[in-house]
């Protein structure tokens, strides 16, 4: 489920995969893609020149289990043990964004955020009470975010400040933003 989860963003190089993935060896990483791929749920493809790299990517099959993915992330943040300060892959406090979005709390709010998380850009398009992220450049925005992946989780999810992230644009607009994204409750 975890290198299901890292390619729902379109396709990943093995290297980014083993780094945002830390504690998997190459080994069952290599493994594990192979099994993906044997079932039809990832197929290796060649990225276009220059870059003419061998990347890992989710079939169409494979796609559709990102609401099964962030329905289990919904479920696990309700554990006593959850620690929203824990290292979190670009990926995964992307598709947290998604699954723990309120759109109750959006109500008419609407805005476009730049996410530059390390060296990978997401576009996060709210309107409507939906939030659609998505890999890539936005055409525009309203405001940018560059942090780490754990930094925006800890703003989003943990209570830190959110001058601990950059901010570039309608400040005001980033940190309604931010407050879109409750946990659920703990289990007792």
């Amino acid at each position: 489920m975890l290198v299901m989860r890292e390619l729902m963003f379109g396709p990943r190089r093995f290297s980014g995969l083993k780094r945002d993935l830390p504690g998997i060896s190459a080994n069952v990483l290599a493994q594990r893609l192979a099994e993906l791929e044997d079932r039809g749920l990832v197929r290796r493809a060649r990225l276009p020149p220059p870059a003419s790299v061998q990347v890992y990517e989710a079939t169409e099959w494979g796609l559709e289990a990102a609401p099964v993915l962030g329905v289990l992330g919904k479920w696990a943040a309700r554990s006593p043990l959850h620690d929203p300060s824990l290292p979190i892959s670009h990926v995964s406090v992307m598709m947290s964004l998604q699954t723990m979005f309120e759109p109750e709390l959006a109500g008419d709010f609407v805005a476009t955020a730049r996410f530059r998380l390390g060296d990978v850009t997401y576009c996060a398009d709210v309107r409507k009470g939906r939030i659609d992220v998505r890999r890539g450049e936005p055409e525009q925005c309203d405001f940018t975010v560059t942090a780490e992946p754990a930094q925006l989780a800890g703003v989003v999810y943990g209570g830190a400040p959110i001058d601990v992230i950059r901010i570039d644009g309608d400040l005001a607009l980033a940190k309604r933003f931010v407050t879109l994204f409750p946990l659920p409750p703990k289990v007792a």
